[in-house]
């Protein structure tokens, strides 16, 4: 792994943030990069890429843009190829997005969306999510989304989920009052995880009302390559979303 930054004291430990910071973090890159690829990587990335202040303070993330972000800000944390997130993108331009994706391969995938697209909201972090939530202020973020995580579907492995109760406080503490926190998975036994540890979270409260609130996608949905896979597969996706509670 690179890039790790230290954690704050108490993510530590089973089911906390540095069990999920090492499940977010599998491979850095696959197939070989071809001359476009590598080109786009070394023009944009490094315009985009949402480092950390050195001297550990907070990252105000309505300043990583030039326009200010005047819709606020949104994070997708493993975006994958980038569908989903250059969609939104493309559907909100007064919104900033960040998105948080350590394989290369996924982040050239977003490059060229932003590039062929002139994407002027969209900011990535190529390392360490949970580091990058640690450093975000309270109350900073209108919505967060994890799409078809790595579920790590071994009993052994589930540790390493992403979502745990310490990640889920996170979220809820970077979230605006009535913030939403998005979370769609193809694999039953990693909804009803989420789902446990959202109750046990009590700044989150799910959203459902009726079952085709969980079983049909969020509005505007535009899908996700992955999505497709489970579908063609036979897997039905399961979408929850949580509003941060009002804060007293």
């Amino acid at each position: 792994m690179t890039g790790r930054e230290t954690l704050p004291p108490g993510a530590e430990g089973h089911d906390g943030i540095a069990e999920a910071e090492r499940a977010f973090f599998g491979r850095r890159k696959g197939k070989r990069l071809r001359g476009v690829q590598e080109d786009r990587l070394a023009r944009l990335l490094p315009g985009l890429r949402v480092g950390l202040p050195a001297d550990g303070g907070r990252l105000d993330p309505a300043g990583l843009f030039s326009h200010g972000a005047p819709g606020g800000v949104w994070l997708e944390i493993g975006f994958g190829g980038g569908e989903h997130l250059a969609a939104n993108a493309r559907a909100h331009p007064d919104v900033g997005i960040i998105g948080a994706e350590p394989f290369v391969n996924g982040v050239v995938k977003l490059l060229r969306a932003v590039d062929e697209g002139d994407l002027r909201n969209v900011r990535i972090r190529d390392e360490d999510v949970t580091a990058l939530i640690a450093r975000l202020p309270d109350a900073c973020l209108e919505r967060v989304y994890l799409l078809y995580p790595d579920p790590w579907p071994k009993r052994r492995q589930r540790k390493r989920r992403f979502v745990s109760d310490a990640s889920l406080a996170e979220i809820a503490r970077v979230l605006k009052d009535g913030g939403l926190f998005r979370f769609a998975s193809d694999i039953d036994d990693y909804a009803g995880w989420t789902l446990a540890r959202a109750a046990r979270c009590p700044d989150l409260r799910w959203t459902a009302e009726r079952a085709s609130d969980w079983t049909g996608p969020f509005p505007g949905w535009p899908g996700t390559r992955y999505e497709a896979k489970a579908l063609a597969a036979g897997r039905a996706p399961t979408y929850l979303e949580f509003a941060r509670a009002t804060r007293t």
